[in-house]
């Protein structure tokens, strides 16, 4: 029997594992985000190795011969290592390797040649690979620091134009009684208590109802969705001049708050066009098989 094997996408929202051999799709499963915090891998491969193991089964695979995992917040090596130990206690395959989803959007959009992959979901970040295979990034300094044009930056902003609207500081706008909604909130009060007690993952859960809002006409949502639109496109734009490739380098969207089609993508797309060193990638990014084709390599080449 020809050997599967496994790439894994992991995000603050979501968790997404493809099964294949030879070059064919055999399954897929998602399940919650995993992204890794210091201290805490254990917890993240519980729920990655839930997520290969279904994703195994539907493909009536015990274990994998490759498995590679591209997570959130895997960029320092002490983060990888914990992780991929943590997966090697779990038996999930023969040989595993722990980078992160951005390299494996990379390698999604590009193989190995230069480009770059602007990703936004809970947080925010644009890794470029130039000419000499050099990673280089900008952004992705995490909710505290930056994360601009990020699910979460786009929930905080929400959450505060509601604050201000009930203060008659700024306009009236329709995420008020979005946002209380969602948050099950009865009055301001409970929100302010939600807010209080929310991880930026629950903040940017908030995120697509804000630019569905925008999508209806709202002008407060629309001003924060085309923010947002700005701020991802300035990180491309922001990241060449550090880059060695030649122009037009290629760049590619991805993300939970990113996914093809939606207003804010095209928003995104559109400001990249006016950009002549520029060149937007048509096909969507899937970050999984980026991952999935890393382990495949892994497997050939060990």
């Amino acid at each position: 029997m020809t050997q599967a094997y496994v790439g894994v996408d992991v995000g603050g929202t979501k968790t997404a594992a493809v099964v294949m051999e030879g070059e064919a799709e055999l399954s897929r499963a998602d399940g919650p985000g995993a992204a890794v915090r210091p201290g805490r891998a254990l917890s993240s491969a519980g729920i990655i190795a839930e997520v290969v193991r279904r994703a195994l089964a539907a493909a009536s695979r015990p274990r994998a011969a490759a498995l590679v995992v591209g997570a959130a917040g895997a960029g320092r090596p002490a983060e990888r290592d914990d992780l991929r130990e943590a997966l090697r206690v779990e038996g999930l395959a023969e040989r595993i390797q722990v980078t992160t989803d951005i390299e494996v959007a990379l390698a999604s959009a590009f193989g190995d040649e230069p480009g770059i992959v602007v990703s936004a979901g809970t947080g925010s970040v644009a890794v470029g690979r130039d000419r000499s295979g050099a990673l280089k990034r900008i952004g992705g300094y995490g909710w505290q620091m930056g994360d601009e044009g990020s699910g979460y930056a786009i929930g905080r902003a929400a959450l505060g134009a509601v604050s201000r609207a009930a203060d008659g500081r700024s306009p009236r706008t329709a995420l008020s009684d979005r946002v209380l909604d969602i948050t099950r909130s009865g009055g301001l009060d409970a929100l302010i208590r939600w807010a209080a007690g929310a991880g930026p993952a629950e903040v940017a859960s908030l995120a697509p109802h804000v630019l569905e809002v925008a999508a209806e006409g709202d002008i407060v949502a629309q001003g924060i969705a085309d923010y947002a639109a700005r701020e991802l496109s300035q990180l491309a734009v922001n990241l060449l001049p550090v880059l060695d490739a030649e122009p037009p380098v290629p760049v590619a969207v991805t993300g939970g708050i990113l996914r093809p089609g939606t207003p804010l993508q095209r928003a995104v797309v559109a400001k990249l066009r006016e950009e002549s060193t520029l060149q937007v990638l048509e096909r969507p990014v899937d970050a999984a098989t980026g991952a999935a084709w890393m382990a495949r390599r892994l497997m050939d080449h060990p």
